[in-house]
């Protein structure tokens, strides 16, 4: 962050060269690693592992099974989203992969983005998130393990796991995740930039993305240090409420028939090509395009996922793992499903309808103005253009406000007392204990949500969506390899369990469930 300041030009061109070796070396690996965890998630719900319960036999639910979705559906979700939904089909359309050899702008090219658009946005990627969160839950609140990253890999790794080992494993994931939350805020500032310019308009200056930036990360990093959590679990109720109403709003105002149609055929194409293309095998020597995308969204989706799975584990207690990997995989895989049809299907066609209109404000106001531009297209364009800027502040602001906070307490967790599922009151608590009061504590997290900003802020002002693109490899690279070391304690702990343990937690003294708080 400091470096960049100091000489952005040498700064960006190390960066650059790094991604560049990224993705020429793991790409296989990207790709190859997210479709062995979805793979592995469906092993596991018809595996003996599937009727286990988080918790122990005993364990009562934390949140409601609405509730339970509403905030996994939110965290996960961010503004990514809202901002690609949009922005992503106009790339594939008209720059579909050279090696298939797809006409731009033709019929087979708008199936192709339709199904590429489910490729990245649903079962795959919702995988990356599910699997190491299952597996964090499962080693928290059964196995009594603390609360640590490294608590996942120990089924796994054994004793190779010690304190020391783990503080390392949690600087890894920490490193992963600031990258990941750069880049989804780097989209949320250019999402509220391009809404503020086409609704007020604001020139979309670096100035004003500045200011944007501040006040996104002033907003989640007072929401984290106040410890209200109670209130960003009734934001992510309202958040996912509003999603579904935004999504209903353009599918029967929008092009519903052209919608539907699409869809199918996209649905039809993911499926019949899913193992190729998650695989890659379909790509030319010279075709550059799985790494500019796929790997990218693998890429940004690992970032996040090691602290992500924290967060969504310790929220899960009482559920089984079947209802896991329905609530946490199934669920908001089909919700982006229809998402994507709805919104990525209306963009499509409009564009067409306005020969390259969509495009062309892209070209004229950077990706951000594909959405806008969808907008002006629909009823009360103004009014729902407002909305979806709010929608946007408030998506990340979710996302970012238990990240941030889960982030903080990794770091200041006494290696000689560690936090486990008997002591630690879980994440939508909103007692605030004496961590939450800590000076230390407060200051972590000013430092990690201002830092979070200023690297979002010169990556997204002076290398745009590649720069976006840049801090997912950076961030997803080293946690991809946490995670499949992760996969690899899903099957021990499975084996485990078809040996006849049951994973039932110790009584321990002290110990009892962790009741929800009050409003849930």
């Amino acid at each position: 962050m400091v470096f960049s300041f100091i000489d952005l030009a040498h700064f960006l061109r190390v960066v650059t060269n790094i991604n560049d070796w990224i993705l020429d070396t793991f790409a296989w690996l990207f790709s190859f690693s997210t479709l062995c965890l979805l793979l592995s998630l469906i092993a596991t719900f018809f595996s003996p592992l599937g009727k286990i319960r988080i918790g122990g036999s005993r364990a009562t639910p934390l949140l409601s099974k609405w509730q339970w979705f509403s905030i996994t559906l939110c965290t996960t979700l961010a503004t990514g989203i809202l901002f690609w939904s949009a922005a992503e089909p106009m790339f594939h359309f008209y720059e579909p992969p050279v090696s298939l050899n797809i006409e731009a702008q033709s019929e087979a090219a708008a199936v192709f983005t339709m199904a590429t658009m489910f490729m990245h946005w649903t079962f795959t990627p919702y995988a990356i998130y599910c699997l190491p969160a299952l597996v964090f839950a499962l080693c928290f609140y059964n196995l009594q393990m603390p609360f640590s990253l490294g608590s996942s890999l120990r089924p796994f790794l054994g004793k190779l796991i010690t304190p020391a080992t783990g503080k390392v494993i949690d600087a890894i994931a920490l490193f992963a995740l600031v990258a990941g939350m750069a880049s989804s805020l780097g989209t949320g500032v250019l999402m509220l930039s391009g809404g503020l310019e086409s609704v007020l308009g604001l020139p979309n200056t670096k100035t004003v993305m500045a200011l944007v930036c501040a006040a996104i990360v002033i907003t989640f990093v007072a929401s984290a240090v106040s410890g209200l959590q109670k209130g960003i679990a009734k934001l992510s109720n309202l958040n996912a409420k509003i999603f579904i109403v935004a999504c209903i709003f353009v599918l029967l105002f929008g092009p519903t028939s052209y919608v539907f149609s699409l869809g199918i055929e996209g649905l039809i194409d993911y499926g019949t090509n899913f193992f190729a293309r998650s695989l890659n095998t379909y790509t030319g020597p010279n075709d550059d395009w799985p790494k500019l995308w796929i790997v990218f969204y693998w890429a940004n989706w690992y970032a996040w996922a090691p602290v992500v799975a924290l967060f969504l584990g310790r929220i899960a207690r009482g559920y089984t793992v079947r209802q896991f990997i329905v609530v946490n995989l199934v669920l908001p895989a089909l919700f982006a499903m229809i998402w994507m049809s709805t919104f990525s299907g209306s963009t499509l066609f409009f564009d067409q309808e306005l020969n390259g209109g969509i495009r062309q404000a892209m070209d004229t106001s950077g990706a951000e103005g594909a959405i806008y531009s969808l907008f002006d297209n629909l009823p009360i364009s103004a009014i729902v253009a407002t909305i979806f800027i709010c929608i946007t502040f408030i998506s990340y602001v979710t996302a970012a406000d238990s990240n941030t906070d889960t982030m903080s307490n990794l770091c200041s967790t006494d290696s000689d007392e560690p936090e486990t599922a008997a002591s630690v009151e879980c994440a939508t608590d909103t007692t605030e204990d004496a961590s939450a009061n800590s000076g230390s504590l407060l200051m972590l997290k000013f430092v990690w949500g201002i830092s979070i900003g200023v690297i979002a802020w010169v990556m997204v002002s002076f290398a745009s969506i590649d720069g976006i693109k840049m801090m997912s490899n950076l961030g997803g690279l080293p946690a991809m390899f946490i995670i499949i070391c992760v996969n690899a304690s899903l099957f021990v702990l499975i084996y485990r369990v078809a040996r006849g343990n049951m994973l039932e937690p110790k009584p321990a003294k002290n110990h009892r469930n962790i009741d929800p708080p009050e409003g849930f």
